[in-house]
């Protein structure tokens, strides 16, 4: 079985930077998996993902959100030698329509997979959960899929981590 890392936590937490220091123990080849997709119209997330880029090694290797993240992987060549999955959140917008149950069998089909894999992963992941109810069903809907996506997560890892101003929290 493959190490699993799972880091959680508020945004802006240093969940992001706290996965590039531990894949960077990985060796240098290393892939990122970028779960969002971009929309050019957008400046400020492109600012984002700008100084996201900036903080990984310049030799990783990045997927800009796979459909089918396993296969994806497996048509590298070099395999590779390590995974950060940043984040469960992104991952799951961009499938919100296919319905939470056909979301959750896909994610747990993943976390299979990336377990069986012979390199570590780490998947960074929200915690959303912990504002008011929002008054929206579909918010309401969303929080509650990212919620389960991240329970399934850390039951599957075998580290899971909160971050909170940049402070990692042993979970387990």
């Amino acid at each position: 079985m493959g190490e699993l890392v799972f880091l959680t936590g508020p945004v802006r937490s240093g969940k992001s930077r706290r996965a590039v220091e531990i894949a960077g123990a990985w060796g240098e080849r290393v892939v990122f998996a970028a779960t969002y997709q971009a929309d050019p119209a957008d400046a400020e997330m492109a600012e984002r993902l700008r100084r996201h880029r900036a903080e990984r090694p310049a030799g990783w290797r990045t997927l800009e959100a796979p459909d089918d993240l396993m296969a994806a992987l497996a048509a590298l060549d070099p395999s590779p030698s390590g995974l950060v999955l940043d984040s469960i959140v992104l991952w799951a917008a961009a499938r919100f329509d296919s319905g939470d149950e056909s979301i959750l069998e896909t994610w747990s089909t993943l976390l299979a997979a990336l377990r069986a894999a012979p390199w570590p992963a780490v998947i960074v992941g929200d915690e959303i959960g912990w504002s008011p109810v929002p008054m929206d069903a579909g918010l309401r809907r969303f929080r509650d899929l990212v919620g389960w996506l991240g329970q399934r997560t850390a039951a599957a890892a075998t580290e899971a981590w909160l971050v909170v101003a940049g402070c990692p929290v042993r979970l387990k």
